[in-house]
């Protein structure tokens, strides 16, 4: 068994460079992509996590890449492959898991505080986080119910920031992104409905490198995943697979 552990990254975004740059950069691991925006999948289960992008699309719109990549899902759940959701990858993971994923009516825009509950303090995603963390946020939906079974990691103001079930986590917001990410995907919201000029203007006078740098301490939250998966890996019934 190789020392490096051999991730999927299902990318979901339509902007796939950006999230293919920023995913391999905070990922230590062997990284199979799979573009499901073109229907691109994962053949079989021969990895030892897998991992979830954001995406511009919601999971409760008739996008023809979501039925197999549903079914995907399952299984590897089924098969207790570790996974971590981000943002939309993170509402998937919830709706696949039987929770509720619906539209919030604005947009949560930008730089943020997330509160870790009780019970993030013994995830190991959210562990090593600070009681209230600094995050970059872009999302107009929202898990209102969490999946059965399900903690609560994280909240705020706006709802659901995390869960965990079994070896399932989600964040809500973007650990990954960089400080061109956070303007490039500020500045998209442009016209959007829920995002106000001045919304806009207040987020994007926000992106600057002191709260960059203050945000990307959440960036720890994927060698913490990738520490859970060596520990799953590591289990004796995996160890025999």
């Amino acid at each position: 068994m190789s020392d490096r552990p051999r991730l999927a990254l299902l990318n979901a975004s339509h902007s796939i460079h950006h999230t293919r740059r920023n995913f391999r950069r905070e990922l230590d691991a062997d990284v199979a992509e799979f573009t499901l925006t073109e229907e691109n999948y994962p053949v079989g289960f021969d990895y030892d996590g897998f991992v979830v992008s954001g995406s511009a699309s919601s999971v409760y719109w008739d996008e023809p890449w979501l039925p197999e990549t549903r079914e995907w899902l399952t299984e590897a759940i089924d098969r207790g492959i570790p996974a971590l959701g981000i943002c939309f990858g993170h509402q998937l993971l919830a709706d696949v898991l039987g929770g509720t994923v619906e539209d919030m009516g604005e947009y949560e825009l930008g730089y943020r505080t997330v509160e870790r509950t009780d019970a993030g303090r013994e995830d190991p995603v959210h562990a090593n986080l600070d009681d209230s963390f600094y995050v970059f946020t872009s999302h107009s939906d929202a898990v209102t119910e969490l999946p059965p079974g399900a903690t609560l990691t994280a909240e705020n103001e706006y709802g659901v920031h995390g869960f965990r079930k079994g070896r399932v986590f989600g964040m809500q917001s973007h650990p990954e992104y960089d400080l061109d990410t956070a303007r490039s995907v500020a500045e998209g919201k442009e016209d959007t409905d829920y995002v106000s000029d001045d919304q806009l203007s207040a987020v994007l006078a926000d992106v600057t490198e002191p709260n960059f740098t203050r945000a990307a301490e959440t960036k720890r939250v994927f060698d913490d995943f990738l520490g859970y998966v060596g520990e799953v890996r590591a289990e004796p019934s995996a160890a025999g697979d």
